[in-house]
């Protein structure tokens, strides 16, 4: 007997092992990786881009619930076919079927007690996922249910234990969201039909199904409003249609010996004919084998868009299973006719309605689609880059939809979902997504309307917009997240500015002589206006801490901390929003005084002690140092290190993180997947080069994690990536042959096509590396002074102005009501003293003449010589500036995070005013605010007592506020009380907390908050 060589042996094993992994990818595939810990992903059955997410349900409710599966239960209530991928907040999960054989059971079950309910135990030991299919084996009935999906229609196998002569199959309509309406249809002996309005996250959500079974229905019960129980024929039409809000069925069945029951549900939002359609197109037979491996086949085209190899298991399962997930959301939503409801709430046609489609490819089915869930702040960072690399077609389709959202709606998407715009996060990142595409030169959509529609969101008056273009920057008074959502439209201005010189690329192609005529075109001189917004930035950088800080007043904020997390910031705090600045890196470094200055602060980020400050905020995870993985706005963090000349520091961090924080198991993901971004950061960086900032199509080169990439590119080119050597650090780098001495490249190289040949090392290197080549935008723009003064002060307070940058010349003027207003500007010099209520006014003006936007303070005189001493302790958040702030004088306005209001958890308020003399009050009130869905609630009652000693106290005045404990907006209220006059130096305060939240709220159990303001002694 021959025997073949063991090298030979190995060689033939790696060959088909590439083989295998190239030609089936989704072996690969883990769809339980994210389903533990705080991922938020699903284990279902769904294609790419799905309007079908067919998955169990273990949990009603809660944060880790939001996907309806969570890896840690052990009981599965059903099976329904819409779900959400890697959100931090739970809506879907319509159309609930579940199997059983015993008793009908109409009542949600237990977790305590299955028996009470038609939910069963399950362990993990007897389920299985791959894409496109999911089987579990439920332990309480010994009943085997598998599900597979098409694109619109969910199918179920469920096999029923030897010896079952009757099955029951239970349909919920009520399941988890709050039901507006619904609707059951008995249609013949074999087919349900109806539909189901709810609300949660979305507002106003609507599914219609039209479910088909392979066996007859052999009779029916619905449970109805109130619990009504009605035993129907289905063959009876006066009993067929059911309506309500609390509709419940099942069906009972006649089984066979080893036949399992099929179920095929197709849904729509458009109409249960819709939904009749899309199951009747696309699964017109019954046979779930054919169905899976269809669904499989459709997964491998897909994730073969990229072939790796050379790398561990562990290594391909984490990165064709993040590949997977950046390929769940967004979701299709339009019918097999093109029918789609829009966000006008009204039924479209795609073929009809005015805006471009894609180009049709030969023998395309359904080539024009609209889609649905648009996770915009999390994936305009490195999801939608991706898929401008893989997949164009998509990429326009989703442009499309943004400008049809725009038609309709009014206005672009920034956190869409099933046709509401939930208005979740902040930002406008559709602009993001389209410059993007633009700049690296993909069309198939009308540039003229998405410049539109994008200059239209940028000149919106929300969310701060408005005080972000008059004063330069969002102040703490202004709006909630002011330092985020300045940082994120400074961004978004760019983003703005590539839009309208793409738009102009195409409306004046070539250069020719003379002054160019785009130049004279409105659009230009807008884009110019958006480019100088883009370094706002500068406004809230502060160059003695080298933070961005937020402001108050034209002032910062004190006591400052970057480890506090506040709600100056989005699910951040000032360490991992310092470096939000992706479209000026140069600017932001010379900010800090040079590269080197710029690296030691990247350093301090990664080293710095990791405890966080202030209030909880479950998504900051994954932390090295102040650098949270486990959110999005630290994504780009590491990679900036190219930039400050070090970029061996972005391979070691890089490597880093993807190591630790991407793991193939249940808990593998650090935080919220986030609708495909926290595998998109990883998909490119194990590729072994990130977008920086999406608008510039130049991409960051990182480390390589596989011996070889090949990114299969839709114009039929291949870009390959080849990594030579062990290590995590770059030794050289050769584009197409060519040393590459720059750590970036363009887009246009990768689509052209050819190779990038990395050369590893273990030990850095460096020598070599150049910076990205990337220009800064902020050429000498005046950036908006800092007006530094006490608020309030009592006598005097000394005022200095300050420039974050160097070399501007700064003017001011002061005015007050007392003396008169006067405008003299005078150049500023050094501090000086106000001693009266007055407003001061600077700006800085550059060497050509150009002047920022006024920074104005209103600096005001205390209205009394009273003290405070509060006997509770407010929180370090609502501070309203101290003790004082309840007598300034200085209003809360309807923004709890303004900076006026004392908030107070899970406590009573008490505080004493010493008015410093004997003095005659008439009338005692206190103003407070309820915002209930931030769990701030009007206290009970407010009470007032006088004292000429502080011993001997009377009570002069009880009001019980009796204010809806429902109300979730924002109301203030003045409980005041006029009193029979009485003399008394001293006031006491007290308002009763409402206590523990209720159980409707979110945060049910948890200590309400008073937020009072102020205290009013007349």
């Amino acid at each position: 007997m021959k025997r073949l060589p063991l090298l030979t042996i190995c060689f033939v094993l790696t060959f088909v092992s590439v083989l295998l992994a190239n030609e089936d990818p989704s072996r690969w595939v883990n769809p339980f990786i994210g389903t533990g810990g705080h991922g938020h992903t699903f284990p279902g059955a769904t294609m790419p881009f799905g309007m079908v997410q067919l998955s169990p349900d273990t949990r009603i409710d809660n944060w880790d619930g939001s996907s309806g599966y969570h890896y840690s239960d052990d009981i599965i209530y059903g099976f329904s076919h819409t779900h959400l991928s890697g959100t931090g907040i739970p809506d879907y999960c319509d159309v609930l079927f579940a199997p059983y054989i015993n008793d009908d059971y109409f009542w949600e079950a237990s977790p305590e007690d299955t028996k009470r309910g038609f939910a069963s135990k399950f362990s993990h030991d007897h389920e299985k996922a791959e894409p496109g299919y999911y089987s579990v084996k439920l332990h309480d009935e010994n009943i085997l249910a598998e599900m597979a999906a098409t694109e619109r229609v969910g199918f179920h196998r469920y096999t029923f234990p030897k010896g079952t002569r009757e099955a029951k199959i239970a349909l919920d309509l009520k399941w988890r969201d709050e039901v507006l309406d619904s609707e059951l249809r008995i249609v013949g002996d074999s087919r349900v039909e109806g539909f189901r309005r709810s609300r949660s996250w979305a507002k106003d959500q609507i599914v219609f199904f039209s479910a088909e079974f392979s066996v007859p229905i052999l009779a029916t019960a619905v449970r109805g409003e109130g619990g009504k129980l009605e035993n129907t024929n289905s063959k009876d039409p006066l009993q067929s249609n059911y309506k309500g809000k609390d509709l419940k069925a099942n069906f009972r069945f006649r089984t066979s010996e080893n036949k399992p029951i099929l179920l095929k549900v197709g849904i729509s939002a458009v109409s249960i004919e819709g939904a009749r359609r899309n199951l009747e197109a696309e699964v017109p037979h019954w046979d779930f084998d054919k169905v899976r491996k269809d669904a499989r086949a459709a997964w491998n085209k897909e994730l073969s868009k990229i072939e790796v190899s050379g790398g561990t298991d562990a290594e391909m399962t984490n990165f064709y299973t993040a590949l997977y997930h950046t390929m769940i959301a967004p979701n299709v939503y339009n019918d097999v006719d093109g029918n789609y409801r829009g966000l006008d709430r009204q039924v479209h046609n795609i073929t009809s309605d005015s805006v471009s489609s894609p180009t049709v490819r030969e023998g395309e089915k359904d080539p024009f689609k609209n889609y649905t869930i648009f996770s915009l702040w999390d994936t305009y960072r490195a999801t939608h880059p991706l898929y401008t690399i893989i997949d164009e077609k998509r990429t326009v389709e989703f442009i499309n939809t943004f400008i049809r959202m725009y038609e309709q709606g009014g206005k672009l998407p920034v956190w869409e979902l099933a046709g509401n715009e939930t208005d979740t996060m902040i930002g406008y990142h559709a602009v993001s997504v389209i410059a993007d595409a633009m700049a690296k030169g993909i069309e198939g959509f009308d540039y003229e309307k998405a410049y539109e529609a994008a200059k239209h969101s940028s000149e919106l008056d929300i969310e701060g917009l408005d005080a972000f273009r008059k004063r330069g920057y969002i102040s703490m008074e202004d709006e909630q997240e002011s330092v985020s959502r300045t940082l994120e439209y400074a961004y978004n201005s760019y983003c703005l500015h590539v839009i309208a010189e793409r738009l102009l690329d195409k409306r004046y192609p070539g250069s020719g002589m003379g002054r160019h005529p785009r130049y004279d075109d409105p659009v230009h001189v807008e884009g110019e206006s958006h480019l100088k917004r883009a370094q706002f930035y500068k406004n809230l950088f502060d160059k003695r801490t080298g933070f961005m800080r937020p402001k108050q007043n034209g002032n910062w904020i004190t006591p400052f901390s970057p480890n506090e997390v506040t709600f100056h910031f989005t699910e951040a705090n000032s360490w991992q929003y310092t470096f939000h600045v992706t479209q000026d890196v140069p600017g932001l470094i010379r900010l800090f005084g040079g590269k080197p200055k710029f690296a030691e602060k990247l350093d301090e980020l990664f080293t710095t002690d990791s405890t966080l400050e202030g209030r909880v905020q479950p998504d900051i995870t994954g932390l090295i140092g102040q650098y949270a993985h486990g959110n999005e706005p630290s994504h780009h963090i590491a990679y900036l290190y190219n930039f400050a000349g070090q970029p061996w520091k972005t391979q070691y961090y890089v490597r880093k993180i993807m190591d630790e924080f991407y793991k193939p198991t249940p808990d593998g993901l650090i935080g919220n997947e986030d609708c495909g971004q926290m595998s998109a950061w990883f998909v490119l960086s194990a590729l072994g080069f990130y977008q920086v900032n999406p608008g510039d199509a130049t991409y960051a080169i990182g480390t390589p994690v596989f011996r070889e990439a090949k990114i299969n590119l839709e114009n039929g080119k291949t870009f390959t990536i080849v990594k030579y050597g062990e290590g995590p650090y770059l030794a050289s780098v050769r584009l197409n042959g060519k040393p590459l001495r720059d750590s970036s490249f363009t887009h246009k190289a990768l689509q052209q096509g050819g190779a990038i040949e990395f050369t590893m090392s273990r030990e850095p290197v460096r020598d070599w590396f150049f910076a990205p080549k990337v220009s800064s935008i902020s050429e000498a723009f005046p950036p908006v002074p800092t007006i530094s003064g006490d608020r309030v002060f009592e006598d005097s307070t000394t005022v200095t102005i300050s420039s974050p940058e160097e070399g501007f010349r700064i003017l001011y003027s002061v005015s007050s009501e007392e003396a008169g207003p006067y405008a003299t500007t005078r150049t500023y010099e050094g501090p000086f003293k106000v001693s009266r209520t007055s407003t001061v006014k600077a700006i800085t003006v550059g060497a050509d003449g150009i002047q920022s936007l006024t920074a104005e303070s209103k600096l005001n005189k205390m209205p009394h010589d009273w003290d405070v001493e509060i006997r509770s302790k407010y929180s370090n958040q609502y501070t309203a500036g101290g003790p004082k702030g309840l007598i300034d004088g200085l209003r809360g306005t309807t923004n709890f995070a303004s900076g006026e209001w004392q908030g107070y958890q899970g406590q009573d308020f008490e505080a004493v005013i010493d008015l410093k003399r004997p003095t005659k009050i008439s009338k005692l009130g206190g103003g407070f605010l309820q915002v209930a869905r931030s769990w701030i609630w009007m206290p009970r009652s407010v009470e007032f007592e006088v004292s000429d000693d502080r011993n001997a106290w009377r009570k002069v005045a009880e009001i019980e506020t009796n204010f809806p404990e429902r109300e979730m907006e924002h109301t203030i209220r003045d409980y005041m009380k006029t009193i029979d006059p009485v003399t008394a130096r001293y006031v006491r305060v007290k308002a009763l907390n409402y206590g523990k939240l209720p159980a409707w709220h979110p945060g049910a159990g948890y200590d309400a908050y008073i937020f009072v303001d102020e205290i009013i002694i007349e």
